[in-house]
């Protein structure tokens, strides 16, 4: 009957248009608010109700399938069956929830394959914001690419450092189309996987990266737990910043629910731009914000840079938070003394414009992956941090992706 939206503002009371839904569709799909879920239920006479967003807990799920069933509807959760399969292999890079370090690991193996001689492509879990039918399949090669989309920050975030890097990034709605596009121009595919959801389509390796920071988060988030459980490899990452029990309790959990991964321990590792702009300073502190609105932490990299190179105060911006930014902490009352870097539409990215410059701080450390003052203005001295992915100890990712490589030529594939 259609689809409902949940997480993602400015989603829902719009349509799936019928150049993407089908001959069994011609007007298309409508898309309503979750909230309301009964209305529609009743409203359509509904026999089954299909959950198909990520990065839940596993309590968050069974409350919606408590509220589904107690409604008479079916409740149904799909799993590795739509995977598509792809004429040339894939490595998917998936986690167990949103900012455990994906994407800094995707850019490595990237560069891994590269420097064995390879043409690598990624393609990005899709993020329809936009028009839907003009990102029925995507491509980004440049920045101008990127500026030519109007993309929002959320696309940004995970395009941009791709790109910085010479790697050609595929998206879009329509994941066939996508898939053979990218076939064309590929010897080996990278899925660089959205939040924690399941990859879209069959790995040939299977890398899902755990955090260190977020111990048990493995075993409790789903679809998450189903990465940990089906992995090939198990990457625990940020174990420079966490403790040897929290990393020992996710090493046991590999262990005892996929004893034939390989498990990986990673290091995230934050370089700083400008330390000068840190070190004495009143700062303010941009961080990603899918990690801290649904990815649930109270902050990342930019408020451990901040402790790390002596900032003299982090300053809190809730006070001047405008419009949707003000909404977000409300709602999501755990986000620490940093403001996320939320841009999901136009209105928005000027609403954090307005909320930037509205604080009163001497410079500020912008940890998004987005470069803010090239689709904002804003006026105070800035300093960007990145953080990159670093094998810890052994076994070595970058020996893992050169033994992939080697059994593909072996076997003929590559």
């Amino acid at each position: 009957m259609g689809f409902t939206a949940a997480q993602i503002p400015n989603i829902a009371c719009r349509s799936y248009p019928p150049q993407l839904s089908g001959s069994l569709y011609p007007n298309g799909l409508p898309i309503w608010p979750e909230e309301d879920l009964e209305d529609i239920f009743r409203g359509f006479k509904v026999d089954r109700c299909i959950l198909a967003y990520s990065d839940l807990s596993n309590q968050a799920v069974m409350d919606l399938a408590n509220r589904i069933l107690s409604a008479g509807v079916d409740f149904e959760l799909i799993g590795m069956r739509t995977m598509l399969k792809s004429a040339k292999p894939i490595l998917a890079v998936c986690a167990v929830r949103t900012g455990a370090g994906k994407s800094p690991t995707a850019r490595y193996i990237v560069n891994q394959l590269k420097s064995l001689g390879l043409r690598a492509v990624v393609i990005r879990h899709p993020m329809p914001y936009g028009n839907l039918v003009e990102e029925i399949v995507q491509r980004f090669s440049c920045r101008s690419d990127l500026d030519s989309a109007h993309l929002t920050i959320e696309e940004r975030e995970e395009y941009e450092a791709h790109i910085q890097s010479g790697t050609v990034v595929f998206a879009g709605v329509d994941y066939e189309a996508v898939l053979k596009e990218a076939e064309v121009e590929a010897d080996v595919i990278v899925w660089d996987g959205g939040n924690n959801d399941l990859p879209f389509f069959n790995p040939d390796l299977w890398i899902t990266v755990a955090d260190a920071l977020r111990p048990g988060h493995e075993v409790n988030y789903y679809p998450g737990a189903i990465n940990f459980r089906s992995a090939d490899v198990i990457i625990i990452n940020k174990v420079n910043s966490a403790s040897e029990v929290a990393i020992k309790s996710i090493e046991a959990n590999a262990a005892k629910l996929n004893p034939e991964a390989v498990v990986i321990r990673a290091a995230s590792r934050i370089k700083v731009e400008k330390p000068d702009l840190i070190k004495g300073k009143r700062v303010l502190v941009i961080e990603d914000g899918p990690t801290l609105t649904h990815g649930g932490m109270p902050y990342g990299a930019g408020k451990a840079a901040a402790e790390t190179h002596g900032a003299a105060q982090i300053i809190d911006p809730k006070e001047f938070a405008l419009g949707s930014i003000k909404e977000t902490f409300a709602k999501y009352d755990h986000i620490g003394p940093v403001l996320p870097a939320l841009g999901y539409n136009s209105e928005q990215i000027k609403e954090l414009e307005e909320t930037i410059n509205s604080v009163d701080y001497d410079s500020k450390i912008i940890a998004t992956p987005v470069d803010l003052i090239k689709i904002m203005t804003i006026n105070k001295p800035s300093t960007f941090i990145t953080y990159e992915f670093e094998d810890f100890g052994e076994p070595k990712l970058g020996g893992k992706i050169a033994e992939f490589v080697s059994e593909l030529k072996l076997s003929g594939i590559l």
